[in-house]
């Protein structure tokens, strides 16, 4: 697929052995960690953020942080930011991609904006367009001003027909107009640059950040009692349950560490249980073992010695193991096996 060829061409060559060194905070590491932050800062404000209904259906996503618009009776809008696209094999998301966006829009304008912009792609179509090189908001898909809140409930589904839902938060003295004809255009030259020493620890950040908010949601029927107080058996299970969260993290970022230089071929071979990316949920013990004896199968033979002398293949199969090893252990119940009580 073209976002699979795109990000592994960007990344391919530059991790060629063991773990990335340290990275300098150079612009783009600067653009990614903002990122994050205006992700996490939207989302925090769940009356004013970005419906997790929306996010969960996203298909890509384009976080530009601290847009500037400028005024005087046309105001120009530039900014530069990273694209992200969820990945169809894993249902996990690809490592982020520069981008950039600029555009004008016409009208009596004063001052200076920092305006910080999230873009929901909503369809494959449209991700593959915005790939492909430069794509124009209001011309190569149509664009609209997302939901927020709960206003994507169940009730107005029907109404979201849009490929790509907008979501801006203003920081300057007005707020901001449509982002109709605004013109996207990937910087392949500022991703390459990026991974030049491998994949940067803010990069797997991000990435977890956005599984984190684009995880399905657990539904609890109304007038359902959920509530329980702690006892000792409990706690062993709230304690096996964030060990295994742990390994599953953990699991989650070497394995998009090391997609990051695979092709298509190989990231389908070597993918996990799309339950590995989704926090939440755990995949079954035997997925898991199916996944994993593919890695051994890889590292039986000689010819794939290249592969399986790297550092990011050993420390994804370490912690597999690992994860494999805690998901088919029987949790412990220390609650007390008694007979029914009395009549």
């Amino acid at each position: 697929m073209h976002y699979l060829k795109l990000t592994t061409a960007a990344i391919c060559m530059a991790v060629l052995f063991g773990a990335a060194p340290a990275h300098a905070q150079t612009i783009e590491s600067q653009t990614v960690v903002q990122a994050t932050g205006v992700l996490n800062e939207i989302m925090q404000i769940p009356a004013k953020g970005i419906p997790h209904s929306m996010l969960a259906d996203a298909q890509g996503l384009v976080i530009i942080p601290n847009m500037i618009k400028g005024g005087f009776v046309v105001g120009v809008r530039h900014g530069n930011g990273v694209a992200m696209v969820r990945d169809a094999a894993t249902g996990g998301w690809t490592a982020p991609q520069f981008v950039s966006m600029t555009g004008g829009s016409v009208g009596w304008q004063v001052g200076v904006q920092s305006t910080d912009v999230i873009l929901v792609f909503r369809t494959q179509k449209s991700v593959q367009g915005l790939l492909q090189g430069k794509f124009t908001l209001g011309v190569d898909a149509a664009a609209a001003a997302g939901p927020v809140g709960r206003q994507a409930s169940a009730g107005t589904d029907l109404e979201l027909k849009s490929e790509i839902y907008s979501y801006n938060r203003s920081r300057g003295l007005f707020i901001g107009a449509s982002l109709d004809g605004s013109a996207l255009q990937m910087n392949n030259a500022a991703t390459r640059a990026y991974y030049a020493a491998g994949v940067p620890p803010e990069a797997n950040e991000l990435v977890a950040t956005v599984l984190k908010y684009s995880a399905p949601q657990t539904v609890v029927a109304p007038g359902m009692v959920v509530e329980q107080q702690p006892t000792a058996a409990t706690e062993t299970l709230g304690q096996a349950s964030a060990h295994l969260n742990q390994l599953q993290a953990e699991t989650a970022a070497a394995s998009q560490r090391l997609g990051a230089v695979l092709d298509e071929n190989w990231r389908r071979y070597l993918g996990l249980p799309p339950e590995v990316y989704t926090p939440g949920r755990q995949p079954s013990p035997q997925a898991l073992e199916a996944s994993l004896e593919n890695f051994r199968r890889v590292m039986a033979n000689p010819q794939y010695a290249q592969l399986s002398q790297r550092a990011d293949f050993r420390a994804l199969v370490a912690v597999l193991e690992q994860y494999a090893a805690a998901l088919s252990q029987p949790v412990v119940d220390n609650a007390l096996q008694l007979p029914p009580p009395p009549m």
